[in-house]
């Protein structure tokens, strides 16, 4: 039965990239008819793109020009950080720069240890800056809150796995706790960011499923959908599909470049180059704590720098796959 749900969740990144783009015409049409229904048909058109985080003027467009247009969100400059105090402190990232711009997928690739998670942390703030600085969109993070970072940064962890069965719909409202006063209750306006968040990932008939009850894969697209219901600037994924089967795999990794390519600032971190050879725009590779390659995916997932980060005889090649369509894979060679 979970199988057979999951099947029936998918959705093709050319159709939600559709869905967002379609919403935004309907609502700018909308607005300039005269009347309150029609005002009111106009607002709830825009909230499917409001929620993908898409733009009018970003649309689908994946080209490198159209990329290079976008403000920059993140700003990572001479990042040094670590853990321990005093003569205890063990820097495990040293001197890390790199920016992400909106709408963009931007993939952290390296070997185990080489500081990959730590820099993620750092950059949303759970780790302080030993040196260096963070910024996200024009401001220094560590003057913001908690609350305040959580507005910029939506977290989608590896797995979970609360101790209820919480059902869908009430894990994909706690997205919306840094927006909610302590002592206020969930309006409708909230429902209706989740829903429209369900929507689009197509697992609105699993709202009142259990969460505990899901397969792994769907797992993943509820969590994903908390982390949009949480309307946030930057989406940030630490291995997501680490726990997941191949089908899984992919099913994750396309919806978040469908989000991507609707306007949502992407970063993930990965060990699996192929993983950034299908998802990302730009790619960031550590070595040892620092950033010794930030380039296309093209230019950084090489067999010469496969061979230096991973140290492993592998070989990247493209691979024809239909007539007019060649894509870039990386095989292991024994």
């Amino acid at each position: 039965m979970a199988e057979q749900n999951e099947q029936n969740s998918q959705v093709t990144p050319d159709v939600a990239t559709s869905v967002a783009a379609d919403a935004v015409v309907e609502a700018a049409d909308a607005a300039g008819t005269a009347g309150a229904a029609e005002t009111a048909r106009a607002a709830d058109a825009a909230g499917a793109a409001e929620v993908a985080g898409a733009a009018p003027s970003a649309g689908a467009a994946s080209a490198a020009g159209a990329a290079a247009e976008r403000p920059e969100i993140l700003s990572v400059r001479d990042l040094k950080c670590g853990y321990g105090r005093g003569k205890k402190y063990t820097e495990i990232v040293h001197g890390a720069s790199f920016s992400v711009r909106q709408g963009e997928f931007v993939c952290v690739i390296g070997a185990n240890g080489c500081g990959k998670t730590t820099t993620l942390k750092a950059l949303m703030g759970l780790l302080p800056a030993h040196e260096g600085v963070v910024s996200v969109c024009g401001v220094d993070i560590s003057g913001l809150s908690e609350r305040e970072r959580a507005r910029h940064f939506a977290y989608i962890p590896q797995a979970h796995t609360p101790p209820f069965p919480f059902k869908v719909a009430d894990v994909i409202l706690l997205g919306r706790t840094p927006h909610i006063n302590r002592l206020a209750r969930v309006t409708d306006r909230d429902q209706l960011i989740a829903l429209r968040a369900m929507q689009l990932l197509g697992i609105e008939h699993l709202a009142d499923t259990a969460y505990t009850m899901l397969s792994g894969g769907q797992q993943q697209l509820v969590l994903i959908a908390r982390a949009l219901t949480q309307q946030s600037d930057i989406l940030v994924m630490d291995e997501p599909t680490a726990a997941l089967d191949f089908g899984n795999q992919q099913l994750v990794l396309s919806r978040m470049r469908t989000l991507s390519q609707m306007g949502k600032a992407v970063v993930m971190v990965t060990h699996d180059p192929d993983h950034a050879l299908f998802c990302a725009d730009r790619v960031v590779v550590m070595d040892r704590g620092a950033v010794i390659k930030d380039g296309t995916p093209e230019e950084c997932i090489t067999t010469e720098m496969l061979a230096h980060i991973y140290g492993t005889r592998a070989c990247v090649v493209d691979v024809r796959v239909a007539a007019d369509q060649s894509e870039r894979v990386c095989i292991p060679l024994r």
